[in-house]
Order: structure tokens, then C-alpha cells, then sequence
């Protein structure tokens, strides 16, 4: 799945545990309109993460050398594309990270304490998630938005980052579900042991969609990566999220559609 599509898919499956949109929304995690639309940028540049094992992922530009370098690294180490980061171990790795993030704060003064692991975090994420959508030109100027939501969270809304790991976990997920559906699928759940399947099983037809013969496990509803399925389904996820980032808007407004109606 393209970068632009996992974003959506993060955006979208936050907006859809967090949100209150009527009959739209699970309301699994509720939150306030301040936490739905910051998480809603965090969980978009975390559904980025486990393409850092490629050295052409939107992650690998966010820093001139220093990012393909690191997405060269974390590939080598974790076997490869579509290899430890798309797998349990690769999640568990990533919210041990994000919850400890949590863990890094600052006693002030003036501001009480701050959370600046989950600032930093926050702001890397949010930058991530806007040049991958395409919502800004250049990696600077997503940087500088990255850190002034980071800089909100963590000084005007401390509250908030409760919710980081949770958001770095959905995001995480959407990404795992969403190369699940294409023709490539994934490692399986018992990574770094990929079982193929039998001679006898391979020529079976479905089946050997569903079960690839390298061992990765597909459900291929949206094809190949890049496909008009693929794109078709990312722009009915980004209606989605813009519906929904408009309702938590207008709430953190006042308004109340509801009473409207």
C-alpha cells in the first residue's frame, strides 16, 4: 500500500475509535475534540512506521542522509521489507517505544511538568503523516508544524498525551491491516518463522492468494500496491476523515449538530 493510503488509514481509524460522528464513530476510546483531531495527525505518520525498513518510504526522507541511513539500519536488522516491522514482534518494539516516550518529561515551573518525549513523538508523527498526505511542499515546513502541535500538546494540553501510545498502536495497525489487503500481505503472526505452504497446496487456486508461496498471508481485496482499487478506497477514507475532522471541529466550536437537527 502507497504511503498516502496508510496516512489516510490511520487518520481514518483513529477518527473511528475516538470520535463522536453519530453512527460513523465506535466511540471505543472517547475524547475530547482536541484529542480526536491532534491523535488524528499522530496515528497518520504512525501508520507510517513500519515502512522505516525501506529506503524510500516517506520516513527515510523526512532527514537529509541521516534518514536513509536509518531506514537502511532498521531494514538490515529487521530482515528486510515487509519482515520484523510488519510483524507482532515489530509492534511491540514500536508501543514499548511510544510508552516510554511517555516516560521523558520535565519538571518546570511555569508550565508544571512536560511530556517531551511525547511532544517530540508527536511532532515527528504529525510531520510524517502531512508530507506523506501531501498537505505541505516541503520537509521544513513539516517539521515546523510537527513541532508547534507537539509543543500544544505538551504545554497547552498535557492531559492529552495519555492517548500517544494508544495512537502510535492504532496507527501501527492500520498500516499491518492495509498491507494485509494487498497482493504482497505479510510475514504472519509467528515472524521470524514464515511456514510456505506444501508443494501440493500452491497450485490451489484462492488459496494460493491467500497463502503465498514465500509464506506471507494476503487477503488481496485491494490488489497490487498503487492499484485503482487501492486509490479508490483510500479517497473514500479521506472523505471519511474530512467528515469527520469537520463534526470534532465544529464541536470544539460549540456546535452541536444534534440540537441543530
Amino acid at each position: 500500500m502507497m504511503g498516502i493510503t496508510h496516512a489516510t488509514s490511520g487518520a481514518a481509524a483513529w477518527i473511528a475509535i475516538t470520535g463522536a460522528m453519530p453512527i460513523l464513530s465506535l466511540g471505543a476510546y472517547p475524547l475530547d475534540p482536541v484529542g480526536v483531531l491532534a491523535g488524528t495527525a499522530v496515528c497518520a505518520g504512525a501508520a507510517l512506521l513500519p515502512d522505516a525498513d525501506h529506503h524510500s518510504a516517506t520516513i527515510a526522507q523526512a532527514v537529509p542522509v541521516l534518514g536513509r541511513m536509518t531506514a537502511s539500519t532498521i531494514g538490515a536488522l529487521s530482515g528486510g521489507h515487509r519482515h520484523g516491522l510488519h510483524s507482532p514482534i515489530g509492534l511491540a518494539i514500536v508501543a514499548a517505544g511510544a510508552w516510554a516516550l511517555t516516560l521523558l518529561t520535565l519538571a518546570t515551573d511555569e508550565f508544571g511538568t512536560i511530556a517531551i518525549g511525547a511532544g517530540i513523538g508527536a511532532a515527528a508523527l504529525t510531520c510524517f503523516g502531512l508530507k506523506a498526505r501531501g498537505f505541505v511542499g516541503s520537509w521544513t515546513v513539516a517539521w515546523l508544524l510537527g513541532a508547534l502541535l507537539g509543543a500544544f500538546i505538551v504545554v497547552f494540553a498535557p492531559d492529552q498525551v495519555a492517548w500517544f501510545p494508544l495512537a502510535v498502536m492504532v496507527g501501527f495497525l492500520a498500516h499491518l491491516a492495509g498491507d494485509f489487503l494487498t497482493t504482497g500481505g505479510l510475514p504472519g503472526l509467528l515472524w521470524p518463522w514464515v511456514p510456505r505452504p506444501p508443494e501440493l497446496l500452491r497450485p490451489v487456486p484462492v488459496l494460493n492468494r491467500l497463502w503465498l508461496p514465500n509464506g506471507y498471508v494476503a487477503l488481496p481485496l485491494l490488489g497490487d500496491t498503487g492499484s485503482f482499487r487501492e486509490t479508490a478506497f483510500g479517497a473514500v477514507l479521506a472523505v471519511y476523515c474530512c467528515s469527520g475532522f469537520a463534526f470534532e471541529c465544529l464541536r470544539m466550536a460549540g456546535v452541536d449538530l444534534f440540537a441543530l437537527g
